[in-house]
């Protein structure tokens, strides 16, 4: 059984929380859901999976993408169950909802689960010599989540003039302001629309309201500092990215990511 988890700070757009393989899968029950994007894939045995109230199986090469929050189970049907997975996360990862069409639960046949396979093993390989290259393993991350990309408008969607007009300057906006006391009203009054519309276009092109946005983005900001200055305290940090408080820091931080901000960070050290 193999896994390796990250151990840089988190500066690259995605990149791999954790990825492992030959793993004897044992039973899981998350109702409360995975905090992050995971991906399960049997590599040999029969495993079942049950998500949102309906069961599914896994033969060997098939495998699932769940995003995150979606309550899941899995169990062995078979003697044996060894399984390959991975994590991902990053300071983009808001966009996965993009390449995945904003999609809970996406199924991978054999034919791509194949593929993703010799991706993984890849990975893994790279894992094996460190130090790793984390630019590196942030375009290999991106590269496997190519194969969940089924969306319609990704291709095309930079091209729409609604989204040049209204969501990317207020994307520009998010990103350069997200430490000052920035709201939504104001973020829709710098692109001369209603708040109500203006999620209503975030919700189409990127799977996520105007204020999920805004507080995705600080909450990445958040794991940068908490990783890159280990001594910085956490009232500092909350203000650093935008959070009038220290305890609404704390409490959507772990509302986004299921573990407190002292405890993310003793996790990855």
């Amino acid at each position: 059984m193999t896994i390796y988890f990250r151990n840089t700070p988190l500066r690259e757009p995605f990149t791999f929380e954790s990825v492992g393989n030959h793993w004897d899968q044992e039973e899981i029950d998350r109702a409360d859901g995975y905090p992050l994007y995971h991906y399960l894939q049997t590599e040999r045995g029969i495993g079942e999976i049950k998500i949102q109230r309906k069961t599914y199986v896994l033969c060997e090469g098939q495998g699932v993408l769940i995003a995150p929050g979606i309550k899941h189970s899995y169990r062995r049907k078979s003697k044996e169950w060894l399984t390959r997975f991975a994590t991902f996360t990053g300071v983009m990862e808001n966009g996965i909802n993009i390449l995945t069409g904003n999609r809970n639960i996406i199924f991978t046949e054999k034919n791509t689960g194949l593929a993703i396979a010799k991706q993984l093993d890849m990975v893994l390989k790279k894992f094996e010599t460190p130090p790793v290259d984390a630019v590196e393993l942030s375009v290999d991350c991106y590269r496997l989540l190519m194969n969940f990309m089924d969306n319609p408008c990704v291709g095309n969607m930079a091209e729409e003039e609604t989204y040049k007009k209204y969501v990317k300057p207020t994307i520009e906006k998010i990103e350069t302001e997200f430490d000052a006391d920035l709201t939504v009203n104001e973020l829709a009054n710098s692109v001369y629309i209603t708040p109500q519309y203006l999620s209503r276009l975030f919700i189409r092109f990127l799977g996520c309201s105007t204020h999920e946005y805004l507080l995705g983005h600080r909450i990445n900001e958040a794991k940068r500092y908490l990783l890159a200055t280990p001594k910085m305290e956490i009232q500092e940090i909350a203000r650093q990215v935008g959070f009038g408080s220290a305890s609404h820091f704390i409490a959507m931080f772990k509302k986004k990511t299921g573990v407190t901000p002292v405890s993310f960070r003793a996790g990855r050290r």
